[in-house]
């Protein structure tokens, strides 16, 4: 199962290796990890998305807990955050292709950011299985390049970490 957690970190040199190397000894599985200045720019916020079951994912908050310079870490409940992935895939296409693109890109709410004679780059920003959909659809053309963000969360409405 996989379980999303905020972390609030200072914003200091280091911080990132040292939270990424507890995952690494532990032997825990990052699936995604996204790292981002807050309103304060003394604190940084951190979403971890990581594989396991509830003692794992237990295991994760408590020893990131422990960490000195962690402020708090709460784990989300997936029914309870909003969040949102970035997607850039750049495609090599055809002049008959690009009306193709065009409409898988409208049809998914997302953008052409970049276009040449050769190329087309697609931007998303949207929630996991949308990024899966347009992928999937996209892998039918020559995909030169893909770039992909982890999960950005948010707590509902007023909770705040």
């Amino acid at each position: 199962m996989k379980h999303t957690i905020s972390v609030l970190v200072e914003n200091k040199s280091g911080v990132l290796s040292r939270i990424s190397g507890l995952f690494s000894r532990r032997g825990y599985n990052i699936e995604s990890l996204t790292v981002g200045v807050t309103n304060d720019p003394e604190i940084s916020r951190m979403t971890v998305i990581a594989d396991g079951d509830e003692y794992i994912a237990d295991q994760i908050t408590k020893q990131l807990d422990k960490q000195i310079e962690v402020i708090k870490v709460k784990r989300l409940a997936p029914e309870e955050i909003i969040g949102r992935e970035l997607l850039l895939v750049k495609v090599k296409v055809t002049p008959s292709q690009r009306r193709e693109i065009l409409d898988i890109v409208k049809v998914m709410n997302g953008q052409i950011i970049d276009i040449s004679r050769e190329t087309m780059t697609v931007e998303l920003c949207s929630i996991s299985s949308d990024i899966e959909l347009i992928t999937d659809l996209l892998s039918a053309y020559e995909v030169l390049e893909v770039a992909r963000t982890g999960l950005v969360a948010l707590e509902k409405g007023s909770m705040t970490i």
